[in-house]
């Protein structure tokens, strides 16, 4: 039997998890503590670990889980922005992820928020619960017939594309490398200045790295038409947050629709309804009455966790036994 010690554990982890742990040689373990270099002591007399999109996977956490003799993590997540993987690398560690869950998960909240920003729902559901039936405030736009470009055109972004198509949307798009299945939708690839400035909605769903990190920045917004909408799905170090509530508050920016914050480490997945929130800029943010924020729930559907919890097992049982895994499941 192999032991496996899950971090940043919630109980639907531990539901479905144990829900697709029959007859494996895998015991899991769950701790509600995120992995960082104060927790990783947690992974004493395991035999791997698994992680998500907080945790700290850095080279003096990976370094201290070599000691402690894991060489295996699991992200149950498709993003791996918080792992060092060079050091991974040089370690010899075995890392795999769910490559992909359910992308109609993440597009259909991508659109919500659109819709929601668009159509004003939540400010229309808080008045009805008042007994306010008034429409004044509430008029909103259509999608059909407005440019939305996509940032980042694979397994997400192609699925936000085909749902932005039934609405009647123009779509364009930028990637590195141009989606055949996008341009048969009739999606148009450009450069991304042309994007943001032709779009009258923009929305995000390229990885955290290098080169897109704060790919939202003040050079960006100023290339935006006036009033345009933004949506973060994807990660949160995608949007230079000081540079995003400046252009809110110049009413440079018309809309903002975000599931990821930069700083969400701290904040989301707990519930912090008794506390004062220390994060002056999320607090900011939370304040415009055209700022849409959910705690990063894209994923949370039924359908999507299925597939992470099973994936996951099957990729820990597969690199534990000493199996090759597929290549599409490992990092490198």
């Amino acid at each position: 039997m192999f032991k496996v010690a899950v971090f940043s554990s919630k109980k639907y982890d531990q539901v479905f998890i144990n829900r697709f742990n029959q007859n494996t040689d895998l015991v899991f373990e769950f701790f509600e503590s995120k992995l960082s270099a104060e927790t990783v002591e947690l992974a004493h007399n395991f035999d791997a670990i698994c992680i998500f999109v907080n945790d700290e996977a850095n080279t003096q956490v990976l370094h201290k889980l070599t000691e402690l003799g894991i060489k295996t993590i699991a992200l149950r997540c498709a993003g791996f922005n918080n792992v060092d993987i060079e050091c991974a690398q040089s370690l010899g560690m075995k890392i795999c992820r769910v490559p992909e869950y359910s992308p109609e998960a993440v597009a259909e909240h991508t659109v919500g928020l659109m819709l929601t920003l668009s159509r004003k729902f939540h400010k229309a559901y808080n008045r009805i619960r008042e007994d306010n039936f008034s429409l004044d405030g509430l008029m909103g736009f259509n999608l059909n017939k407005k440019t939305v470009g996509i940032i980042g055109a694979g397994h997400i972004g192609l699925a936000t594309l085909k749902i932005l198509k039934g609405f009647g949307c123009k779509l364009i798009a930028n990637d590195p490398y141009p989606n055949p299945e996008a341009v048969n939708l009739g999606v148009n690839f450009v450069e991304l200045e042309q994007l943001f400035s032709k779009s009258d909605i923009i929305s995000l769903h390229c990885p955290l790295n290098s080169e897109t990190r704060h790919i939202i920045n003040e050079q960006s917004l100023n290339y935006m038409k006036p009033n345009a909408m933004l949506i973060n799905t994807s990660r949160g170090g995608l949007i230079d947050s000081h540079s995003v509530v400046t252009a809110l508050k110049r009413k440079k920016l018309g809309y903002l629709g975000i599931d990821v914050y930069e700083l969400e480490s701290n904040l989301f997945f707990e519930d912090l309804s008794g506390e004062i929130i220390q994060d002056d800029i999320f607090a900011r943010l939370s304040t415009f009455p055209n700022v849409l924020i959910t705690g990063h729930q894209g994923f949370f559907t039924e359908e999507a966790i299925s597939t992470i919890a099973n994936t996951t097992i099957n990729s820990l049982s597969i690199l534990l036994n000493g199996k090759v895994l597929e290549e599409h499941f490992l990092l490198y």
